[in-house]
């Protein structure tokens, strides 16, 4: 057999440069390159690796480990899985760093595989640097943060365990059941070992995305239950999107007269004037959506986890006796609630659905009902992103502005705050793709990072993020990445002076304004924060605008900026858009001092007996 020596960091580094993934039936780099923030953990070891490969394996450095993990997330959300990234750092805080970011890959089933560096297998130094000790296991390390946020954790601390931990880890992380974050923690010590690796090993390998057929029989009492529907709904989440099943949805629903509703990850899907395009669903959805899917008594759930935006809290599908169909590709999502499971990739099962129904169609008049309630929420939605007359904008007349200047080419991202749920609601997309929210673990501070990685994915899309003040604040770092790797982004900064949304929320449940808006928490002299001239200092072009007349004028010269631009606009923290929606579950106290409180608890009791948590 023959054999080549290497460190396990170069074999680490030359296996993964010989991975390769096929998009639209061409071979591709399944690995887009590494992010890199080097520290003694890593530097010695996979750091001589990465600049050995530089060119078969490109290396980026960024600013923050969160926001580079962030940044690999999102590159793999806008490849739609397809295409992925590695992340590195030291021991310690730099491993932790990242802990987040592998929380919010698992929750939104996104692949990414961290390398973190640990401690020496050996243990000659031990303790070293930042070494976290366990007074009562030997063998833990800090890095056994990741073991829950990871689909896939191990350990190297033997060169040749590489032979089986690559494997397995490529494994789960194009596996569209088992999709999400790796965990591969590397022993400093072992990084820079030797071993006689098998040359075959780095012979160059496809990994194709597995398209899992539904099963007959689960297939048939699908197929039973849709077919005996009169107003079925379809709701599109994404694995739909993951599975490339547009065309599948569209032709599914036109086809059988089935009106379809989506997820933060589904939509996009399709264009938003397609006719049986519900919109959003959900304690964010429009009222056409959430007016059907309380009249539904068949709801297919294609390719979504259904969380509790989409379900509203379990209290939105009313209907008695209602049916659910869980069609998707892990088990674990399929059978949720007690839905009929259709096990299977969302394309290949909307294609058996569609062929088993044959001619038939929902009763017209359930397919004219949802015509004439999408007509009516785009009316709701062109009167509520126009600009209006008062001194601070809303945030839906900042996204109709957004919306206004973005061509054809442009993505729109956004994660956390008020903005997901204006932008679920109000963003019309015009062409698959151009719609990118984080909203599974609604993460502050993902947005200009992930728009990063959007950006590498898609070198010829504008990228337009929109986030608040306080995201800003959180996590902004990656603004000087984005003009060093020449990747720019045109960021919109919606300054309303703390966490609006996180404050009306408190005023729904009874609590009066407290620690959530900077001038209602503990201060001595409220800050001053320009920043226009703070993303000046970060190397970005930057502007801001009073009022969206301005905005708009600002938008037409950031679309032509050479690199990042940021306009930053005042807008109203009290504001939202208060039509759709459906009711959410949040724990009002049961005893309070507040009348308020009082009151709210009332209505939330009443409104919980809308849940249906054992149907």
């Amino acid at each position: 057999m023959a054999t080549i020596r290497l460190t396990m960091a170069q074999a680490l580094v030359r296996y993964l440069a010989e991975q390769q993934t096929e998009i639209e039936g061409a071979n591709s780099p399944l690995f887009a390159g590494v992010w890199a923030i080097f520290g003694h953990g890593n530097v010695a070891g996979l750091g001589e690796a990465l600049a050995a490969a530089r060119e078969q394996l490109p290396t980026f450095r960024s600013h923050n480990e969160q926001a580079m993990a962030f940044a690999a997330i999102g590159f793999a959300k806008a490849c739609a899985r397809r295409r992925m990234m590695a992340c590195t750092t030291s021991i310690g805080p730099g491993a932790t760093n990242m802990v987040t970011a592998a929380a919010l890959a698992h929750v939104n089933r996104l692949p990414v595989l961290f390398l973190p560096g640990d401690v020496f297998a050996s243990r000659r130094p031990d303790p070293v640097l930042q070494q976290v000790e366990d007074f009562a296991d030997g063998a833990a390390s800090a890095n056994d943060c990741f073991r829950p946020v990871s689909r896939y954790f191990d350990r190297i601390v033997r060169p040749e365990q590489l032979l089986t931990a690559l494997p397995r880890a490529m494994a789960v992380l194009t596996d569209p059941a088992e999709c999400g974050p790796v965990t591969l923690a590397l022993c400093q010590d072992v990084q820079a070992e030797a071993f006689d690796y098998p040359e075959s090993f780095f012979v160059p390998r496809l990994w194709r995305i597995r398209v899992v057929p539904p099963d007959p029989a689960e297939l048939a009492a699908a197929t039973a239950v849709i077919g005996a529907a009169e107003a079925p709904i379809v709701i599109a989440g994404g694995g739909v999107v993951y599975a490339g099943a547009a065309g599948a949805l569209d032709h599914f629903c036109r086809t059988h007269g089935i009106p379809f509703a989506v997820t933060q990850g589904g939509k996009g899907i399709l264009a938003a004037d397609h006719p049986l395009n519900l919109g959003a669903i959900g304690v964010t959805g429009t009222e056409a959506a959430n007016a059907l899917a309380r009249e539904a008594d068949v709801i297919l759930a294609a390719g979504t986890r259904l969380g509790d935006f989409t379900t509203g809290s379990w209290a939105l599908f009313t209907r008695h006796g209602r049916r659910l169909i869980g069609l998707n590709v892990q088990p674990f999502d399929a059978a949720k609630h007690h839905a009929e499971p259709l096990v299977a990739d969302a394309g290949a099962g909307l294609q058996a659905l569609d062929e088993a129904l044959g001619a038939h169609r929902t009763p017209g008049q359930w397919e004219e009902r949802a015509r004439a309630a999408i007509a009516r929420w785009r009316e709701v939605v062109t009167r509520t992103v126009a600009p209006g007359n008062q001194p601070r904008p809303t945030d839906a007349e900042v996204i109709g502005a957004v919306r206004r200047a973005a061509g054809s080419d442009a993505v729109v991202v956004a994660a956390a705050g008020g903005l997901p749920g204006e932008l679920h609601k109000l963003w019309e997309p015009r062409v698959p793709g151009d719609y990118h929210l984080e909203y599974g673990y609604s993460c502050m501070g993902y947005e200009i990072a992930g728009a990063l990685g959007v950006k590498l994915a898609r070198p010829e899309a504008t990228v337009f993020v929109l986030l608040g003040d306080g995201s800003y604040l959180m996590l902004n770092s990656e603004i000087a990445t984005s003009v060093m790797l020449g990747l720019k982004l045109v960021i919109v900064v919606l300054d309303n002076g703390g966490f609006g949304c996180i404050d009306r929320l408190q005023r729904a449940t009874g609590g009066a304004s407290f620690n959530n808006l900077l001038a209602d928490a503990r201060h001595v002299a409220l800050p001053h924060i320009d920043f226009r001239a703070h993303a000046e200092s970060l190397g970005a072009i930057a502007e801001r605008a009073k009022g969206i007349g301005e905005l708009e004028q600002v938008l037409v010269r950031a679309k032509d900026a050479p690199r990042t631009f940021v306009a930053v606009i005042e807008t109203d923290p009290a504001e939202s858009t208060r039509a759709g929606g459906s009711w959410w579950d949040v724990g009002v106290p049961e005893v309070s001092a507040r009348a308020e409180v009082r009151a709210a608890r009332a209505e939330y009791e009443r409104a919980r007996q809308a849940q249906s948590l054992g149907e």
